[in-house]
């Protein structure tokens, strides 16, 4: 159950509503007393004839409009009804969830001017499982994600039978719902229909989704780093702690604790304690840059995840429709902190990043299929060598190589495109947030395809390694305990346990390695198998964005 107050919510709790958790509104008398008393500003406003953006006048480039007062009613009707424009693909209902839970934490800071009661139905449509349908295009994070936003606020009030919902398995009209549900439609009040569009909610809540989904991948990346490092035989000492003192930057300090962490007890990894290098005799003194540099290169991307995280966090407890009413002083602003730029900018920098993740897998995937650097596996990790006929994972790498290119293309940013004529030139600048949190739920679907494909090669080579460790294939016993879970469960997913006979592919005719991708595909989605087995990786990343 996750209470909305105005304050506090997290990645965590975002991510756990858009997955189905219920929601509470507080019971804090200091905060409901907020909601009220900017409710009681507004009608003082109304009654005495002050002229406040929206409420009396008309919108954006005609704020220059009065609106007599027998029509402001009929006023915030029309800041739903005229944003009903969009087509296209749906957003799906964890992000329209998501925003929910968003614009009702926005409006619980008490500083928007509506009734509790307009909140409260936003929670009654959560708990319902009632999701309002939601276009994903039309929305250009300035004035709010006016669209989206709209779609669903006139779901939930019942605005006109051509709001849609989805409900108990069905796609219904909203005034069929909101029968079902024992609600009667909500007439407006001046302000409330700003209110209900005029933020960041719906790019936000996208956003807050793609960081959950980032982390869980990220922490899925360090997973298949550590069964490259045991299949390359590389060494522990990168990790060591002294390194990395003489170079703090968090992130890097960060990646070398975890990748420590997770190669602890292997016996696979060359430890080099006390200067012993005599493994090395006739080969390089040190491991090539793709595993002695790592924590040095992913350093910043752990860094630049948190720094986002963190952004997301900070707008998803903000107030940011327009205008905002001080509820103490009774003073009205005209705002600017509808302009969803923190989010954008923090999109844009997140798919960077995923980009630079696989690139950085990808170079070692090319270290594993190459019989020159692997340290005797087979070329393209053939299982059987004999038969002379096998090519192993060679058309998988070049799959993968068609995924990372695409990956790093979607690090092109979005924020900085925006066009500057919108509505009367009025909204002369604007982010682009919904695009770029839109492109974002894409990369991170690209990067679940990849990360399954990396997996592959990581059980393959481990496995080709034990065989030539103590001849089985199985590679259980020398993983370290930390890896052995995913090792075990990445395996299950693509083609059952592991065994000594042979490793996961062994004549390429046995089978199509299209279905091995597709079952650890299946199993890295939330809450999936193979995801959690790196769990406490997750949660140590989530600790450092926060």
């Amino acid at each position: 159950m996750i209470t909305i107050s105005g304050s506090g919510l997290t990645i965590a709790d975002i991510a756990a509503v858009a997955r189905g958790a219920k929601v509470r509104l507080t019971t804090d008398a200091a905060v409901l007393k907020r909601v009220r008393a900017s409710r009681q500003r507004i009608i003082d406003a109304v009654r005495t004839g002050q002229q406040i953006y929206g409420v009396t006048t008309l919108y954006g480039g005609m704020a220059d409009k009065l609106v007599p007062r027998d029509k402001l009613e009929t006023l915030q009707k029309i800041s739903l009804w005229h944003h009903k424009v969009a087509a296209g693909p749906t957003l799906p209902k964890e992000d329209v969830r998501a925003a929910m839970l968003l614009r009702a934490n926005s409006l619980m800071k008490g500083v928007s001017g509506v009734r509790l009661e307009l909140i409260e139905r936003y929670v009654t449509f959560l708990n319902a499982g009632a999701t309002p349908l939601v276009y994903q295009r039309g929305s250009i994070g300035a004035s709010g994600d006016l669209s989206p936003l709209s779609y669903i606020a006139g779901a939930c009030v019942g605005l006109d039978n051509g709001y849609r919902v989805d409900f108990e398995g069905e796609t219904l009209d909203c005034m069929t719902v909101l029968k079902r549900l024992g609600l009667k439609p909500m007439v407006l009040e001046p302000k409330e229909g700003l209110a209900l569009n005029n933020g960041t909610a719906s790019s936000n809540g996208v956003a807050g989704n793609c960081i959950e989904r980032a982390s869980e991948l990220t922490a899925l990346a360090f997973g298949a780093h550590a069964l490259f490092f045991q299949a390359l035989v590389a060494t522990s000492q990168s990790f060591d702690p002294f390194i990395h003192e003489m170079k703090p930057h968090p992130g890097q300090i960060w990646a070398a604790r975890e990748m420590a962490s997770l190669l602890k007890g292997s016996r696979l990894v060359r430890s080099e304690a006390a200067g012993d290098r005599s493994h090395r005799k006739g080969k390089l003194i040190q491991d090539r840059y793709s595993l002695r540099c790592m924590p040095q290169y992913v350093g910043p991307i752990i860094d630049g995840i948190a720094e986002a995280a963190r952004q997301i966090e900070t707008e998803a407890n903000s107030a940011n429709d327009n205008p905002l009413i001080d509820p103490d002083s009774g003073e009205v602003f005209h705002t600017g902190n509808f302009l969803a730029e923190y989010t954008a900018v923090a999109m844009d920098r997140l798919r960077w990043h995923l980009g630079m993740l696989a690139k950085h897998l990808d170079t070692q995937i090319a270290l594993l299929v190459a019989p020159e650097f692997s340290y005797g596996l087979n070329p393209s990790l053939v299982g059987n060598m004999d038969l002379g006929l096998n090519v192993g994972l060679k058309s998988l790498q070049i799959a993968g190589n068609a995924l990372m290119p695409l990956l790093t293309w979607y690090g092109n940013g979005m924020a900085d495109r925006f066009p500057t004529h919108a509505e009367q030139f009025n909204q002369n600048i604007n982010s682009q947030a919904m695009n770029s949190a839109n492109l974002a739920r894409e990369s991170l679907e690209i990067l679940t395809h990849y990360m399954a494909v990396a997996l592959v090669f990581g059980v393959q080579a481990v496995e080709l390694r034990a065989k030539l460790v103590r001849g089985s294939f199985d590679a259980t016993a020398l993983l370290s305990p930390a890896t052995r879970s995913l090792y075990k469960a990445a395996r299950k997913a693509a083609d059952g346990v592991p065994g000594k006979a042979k490793p996961m592919i062994w004549n390429d005719l046995d089978g199509f390695i299209e279905p091995k991708v597709q079952g650890i595909m299946a199993a890295i989605g939330p809450g999936g198998a193979v995801t959690e087995t790196v769990a406490k990786v997750r949660e140590a990343l989530r600790r450092h964005e926060g």
